[in-house]
């Protein structure tokens, strides 16, 4: 049990430096390579887990071995569209221009209740509000609304909007985030001075998030 215990330990360690190896992304947002390397990580981290009469080496080599060719993938997509393309392939046009493309669904075997449903993920619930609808290589759906349809913005009325700049959560129960701070340029002796001004102590603060303008705004623990 113990042995059980300590081996799947290591292999947890090992898939989370894996994955934090080969780069951040959601699962939606995976290419095609990143999904099949994921899947064979966890198949074969399952396998040496089960197996404690194998040696452990035989799980982590095969984990080491697919984080070093998917990097190596990586980078020659990088360099080469035409492999990239091979690989992950193109981003696919269903609607150009306002209109379906029906043969492209057919190609990408997507029906229309689909399109529909990812139209609506996108508050989009009808196709006359859609100039262009393309599916990307990782097959999400990225969405161009007819300009008509467009909500306005601040700059359509000529109003001037106010910029803060970014906003960052600089305490989160009660720890300084020193890289929050920097975020929004603002140092230890502001946050004092603030909490100060707030009549309290940090370790009772649950969050804090301040902007650019050095406006700021805290939450206290329950």
């Amino acid at each position: 049990m113990f042995i059980t215990i300590i081996r799947t330990t290591l292999l947890y360690a090992m898939i989370i430096i894996a994955v934090r190896f080969m780069g951040k992304r959601q699962i939606g947002e995976l290419q095609t390579t990143e999904l099949v390397v994921t899947m064979l990580l966890s198949d074969i981290a399952s396998l040496a887990v089960e197996n404690s009469s194998r040696p452990l080496f035989t799980g982590i080599i095969p984990m080491l071995v697919l984080v070093v060719f998917e990097v190596f993938l990586s980078g020659a997509m990088i360099k080469s569209s035409r492999f990239r393309r091979a690989i992950c392939g193109r981003p696919i046009v269903v609607i150009n221009d306002g209109k379906i493309e029906q043969g492209e669904l057919r190609r990408l075997r997507m029906s229309v209740e689909d399109l529909s449903e990812s139209l609506r993920q996108q508050e989009i619930f009808s196709f006359d509000n859609v100039k262009f609808a393309i599916v990307e290589t990782n097959g999400t759906l990225s969405v161009m609304k007819k300009p008509e349809k467009e909500n306005p913005t601040m700059e359509d009325f000529k109003f001037k909007a106010e910029d803060n700049g970014i906003e960052a959560v600089v305490i989160s129960d009660g720890s300084l985030s020193r890289f929050s701070m920097q975020l929004c340029d603002v140092d230890e002796e502001f946050i004092s001075k603030a909490l100060q001004k707030e009549n309290i102590n940090q370790k009772d603060v649950f969050i804090m998030t301040v902007n650019r303008n050095k406006k700021y705004n805290i939450i206290k623990k329950k």
